[in-house]
Protein backbone atom coordinates (compact mmCIF):
# COMPACT_ATOMS: atom_id res chain seq x y z
CA UNK A 1 0.00 0.00 0.00
CA UNK A 2 1.40 3.65 -1.18
CA UNK A 3 1.45 5.75 1.69
CA UNK A 4 -0.32 9.15 1.05
CA UNK A 5 2.23 12.48 1.46
CA UNK A 6 0.45 15.41 2.61
CA UNK A 7 2.19 18.61 2.21
CA UNK A 8 2.81 20.62 5.08
CA UNK A 9 2.38 23.63 3.86
CA UNK A 10 0.37 24.41 0.37
CA UNK A 11 1.89 26.60 -1.79
CA UNK A 12 0.13 30.07 -2.52
CA UNK A 13 -0.04 32.03 -6.14
CA UNK A 14 3.38 33.75 -4.23
CA UNK A 15 4.95 30.35 -4.03
CA UNK A 16 4.00 29.59 -7.74
CA UNK A 17 4.91 32.95 -9.18
CA UNK A 18 8.30 32.95 -7.23
CA UNK A 19 8.90 28.80 -8.54
CA UNK A 20 8.01 29.74 -12.18
CA UNK A 21 10.75 32.81 -11.87
CA UNK A 22 13.22 30.81 -10.72
CA UNK A 23 12.58 28.14 -13.25
CA UNK A 24 12.62 30.46 -16.48
CA UNK A 25 15.87 31.86 -15.09
CA UNK A 26 17.77 28.57 -14.97
CA UNK A 27 15.39 25.96 -16.84
CA UNK A 28 17.11 25.81 -20.33
CA UNK A 29 14.85 23.11 -21.74
CA UNK A 30 11.43 25.07 -21.10
CA UNK A 31 11.27 24.80 -25.20
CA UNK A 32 10.80 21.23 -24.73
CA UNK A 33 7.91 21.88 -22.81
CA UNK A 34 6.77 24.83 -24.98
CA UNK A 35 7.24 22.17 -28.18
CA UNK A 36 5.26 19.57 -26.30
CA UNK A 37 2.29 21.43 -25.24
CA UNK A 38 1.77 22.55 -28.42
CA UNK A 39 1.75 18.81 -29.80
CA UNK A 40 -0.57 18.23 -27.19
CA UNK A 41 -3.12 21.09 -28.01
CA UNK A 42 -2.32 20.05 -32.17
CA UNK A 43 -3.29 16.54 -31.01
CA UNK A 44 -6.61 17.45 -29.12
CA UNK A 45 -7.62 19.39 -32.36
CA UNK A 46 -6.83 16.93 -34.09
CA UNK A 47 -4.30 18.87 -36.26
CA UNK A 48 -1.15 16.75 -36.57
CA UNK A 49 -0.83 12.95 -36.87
CA UNK A 50 1.15 13.03 -33.93
CA UNK A 51 -0.44 10.78 -31.27
CA UNK A 52 -1.23 11.94 -27.08
CA UNK A 53 1.40 9.31 -26.30
CA UNK A 54 4.24 10.38 -28.91
CA UNK A 55 3.48 14.27 -27.82
CA UNK A 56 3.97 13.09 -23.85
CA UNK A 57 7.21 10.90 -25.34
CA UNK A 58 8.85 14.31 -26.49
CA UNK A 59 8.51 15.92 -22.71
CA UNK A 60 9.72 12.75 -20.78
CA UNK A 61 12.56 12.35 -23.17
CA UNK A 62 14.14 15.33 -22.48
CA UNK A 63 12.61 16.49 -19.08
CA UNK A 64 13.03 13.34 -17.34
CA UNK A 65 15.71 12.54 -18.56
CA UNK A 66 17.62 10.86 -14.91
CA UNK A 67 14.73 8.73 -14.89
CA UNK A 68 15.36 7.39 -17.83
CA UNK A 69 19.18 6.88 -17.35
CA UNK A 70 19.04 3.40 -15.73
CA UNK A 71 15.60 2.56 -17.28
CA UNK A 72 15.15 1.87 -21.29
CA UNK A 73 12.77 4.00 -23.78
CA UNK A 74 11.80 1.24 -25.69
CA UNK A 75 8.92 0.05 -27.67
CA UNK A 76 6.90 -1.86 -24.40
CA UNK A 77 7.58 1.05 -22.22
CA UNK A 78 5.95 3.58 -25.07
CA UNK A 79 3.20 0.59 -25.63
CA UNK A 80 2.74 1.36 -21.90
CA UNK A 81 2.57 4.93 -21.65
CA UNK A 82 0.02 4.37 -25.07
CA UNK A 83 -1.94 2.40 -22.86
CA UNK A 84 -2.11 5.02 -20.15
CA UNK A 85 -3.06 7.58 -21.96
CA UNK A 86 -5.82 5.07 -23.88
CA UNK A 87 -7.28 4.54 -20.62
CA UNK A 88 -7.20 8.01 -18.74
CA UNK A 89 -7.53 9.90 -22.06
CA UNK A 90 -11.15 10.86 -20.97
CA UNK A 91 -10.78 11.60 -17.47
CA UNK A 92 -7.17 13.59 -18.61
CA UNK A 93 -9.82 15.81 -20.63
CA UNK A 94 -12.51 16.04 -18.41
CA UNK A 95 -9.67 17.54 -15.82
CA UNK A 96 -8.13 19.46 -18.91
CA UNK A 97 -11.71 21.71 -18.96
CA UNK A 98 -11.19 22.49 -15.14
CA UNK A 99 -8.96 24.44 -12.70
CA UNK A 100 -7.26 23.09 -10.08
CA UNK A 101 -9.41 25.39 -8.35
CA UNK A 102 -12.28 23.79 -8.56
CA UNK A 103 -11.12 20.96 -7.32
CA UNK A 104 -13.20 19.24 -4.76
CA UNK A 105 -12.76 16.41 -1.89
CA UNK A 106 -14.99 13.96 -4.96
CA UNK A 107 -12.40 14.63 -6.97
CA UNK A 108 -9.55 12.55 -4.91
CA UNK A 109 -9.67 9.15 -5.34
CA UNK A 110 -9.80 9.52 -9.24
CA UNK A 111 -7.18 12.49 -9.21
CA UNK A 112 -4.76 9.72 -6.53
CA UNK A 113 -5.70 6.67 -8.83
CA UNK A 114 -4.84 8.72 -12.17
CA UNK A 115 -1.83 9.46 -10.34
CA UNK A 116 -1.18 6.37 -9.07
CA UNK A 117 -1.37 4.14 -12.41
CA UNK A 118 0.84 7.56 -14.28
CA UNK A 119 3.35 6.80 -11.53
CA UNK A 120 3.54 3.22 -11.77
CA UNK A 121 5.08 3.54 -15.31
CA UNK A 122 6.74 7.02 -15.38
CA UNK A 123 8.05 7.39 -11.98
CA UNK A 124 6.89 10.30 -9.67
CA UNK A 125 8.41 13.15 -11.44
CA UNK A 126 7.02 11.21 -15.31
CA UNK A 127 3.39 11.49 -13.77
CA UNK A 128 3.45 14.94 -12.72
CA UNK A 129 4.62 16.26 -15.75
CA UNK A 130 2.56 14.29 -18.19
CA UNK A 131 -0.67 14.76 -16.36
CA UNK A 132 0.17 18.50 -16.30
CA UNK A 133 0.61 18.40 -20.33
CA UNK A 134 -2.78 16.79 -20.00
CA UNK A 135 -4.41 19.00 -17.58
CA UNK A 136 -2.51 22.33 -17.54
CA UNK A 137 -4.72 24.13 -15.18
CA UNK A 138 -5.77 21.05 -12.98
CA UNK A 139 -2.24 19.46 -12.34
CA UNK A 140 0.36 21.80 -11.51
CA UNK A 141 3.97 21.22 -12.80
CA UNK A 142 5.32 20.98 -9.30
CA UNK A 143 7.78 18.56 -8.09
CA UNK A 144 10.07 17.94 -5.11
CA UNK A 145 12.96 20.25 -6.44
CA UNK A 146 10.23 22.99 -6.77
CA UNK A 147 8.42 22.50 -4.16
CA UNK A 148 11.84 23.05 -2.70
CA UNK A 149 12.22 26.81 -2.98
Amino acid sequence: MRIKMIPKVIPTVENLKKARKVFLENEPRDIFYQVASELIRLTIEEKTEISLAEALAVLLQTWNKAYYQFRRFDNKHFSDISSLVENHVRTAFECRRRSILSLTRDDMPKVIGIFDEFEQVLGPAGASKSLHLLAPEFFPLWDRAIASV
